[in-house]
């Protein structure tokens, strides 16, 4: 079944068929997502569960302007940030405005070049621990675009979409993200590196 006869059935009297096709192609991607960005696994499991009930109980006000994974996405970020706003453990998103020239990112203070690591330093579970945490600890804004452009591998445009934001604000924010978590990982991976020569 491609995407339009999954939507198709969706809108049906029998939407069970097409449901479980959308949750089997989507369940891992959004519990992926939502794990990203609230950093607990039963949060992260509720967010599926949620999205999936949203797509059944909103079936037929889905227009189709968008691909459905875009749609999943929407709903998944949409109910991990009101999870977040419930907590008001961390910053919301930024509005757009806040992307703007007038506010740079700032430059990394160390630099490691990655491409002369070894490669079983990035595969180690030591360095994957390292890496979650610093994903973690970027602002959810910059957390959500990082997730959706460079795991889940959305193109510019469908990152704007889920997010509501302009394909010029993905940039800026993955930018960002990026240059934060090269930041953030490079003292460790130096260390690692020198570590491994030794």
């Amino acid at each position: 079944m491609n995407e339009v006869e999954i939507l198709r059935g969706l809108k049906s009297d029998q939407p069970q068929a097409a449901l479980s096709l959308l949750f089997e192609q989507y369940a891992d991607r959004v519990y992926h997502l939502a794990l990203g960005l609230l950093g607990n696994e039963d949060d992260a499991e509720d967010v599926v569960q949620d999205t999936f009930l949203s797509v059944f109980r909103n079936r037929f006000q889905f227009e189709g302007r968008s691909s459905a994974g875009t749609w999943l996405y929407r709903i998944a970020y949409n109910l991990s940030l009101d999870r977040l706003r419930t907590k008001q453990t961390l910053p919301l998103p930024e509005e757009e405005g806040a992307d703007d020239e007038d506010h740079p990112a700032p430059l990394p203070r160390e630099f490691v070049e990655w491409r002369w690591l070894p490669e079983y330093l990035i595969q180690n579970q030591e360095q994957r621990k390292a890496l979650d945490e610093a994903i973690h600890s970027l602002s959810p804004a910059l957390r959500a675009v990082f997730l959706l452009r460079d795991v889940e591998e959305l193109s510019t445009e469908e990152t704007a979409a889920v997010l509501s934001i302009s394909a010029s604000a993905v940039k800026v924010r993955l930018h960002r993200a990026r240059l934060e978590l090269r930041e953030k990982l490079a003292a460790f991976f130096a260390a690692q590196e020198k570590g491994a020569v030794q």
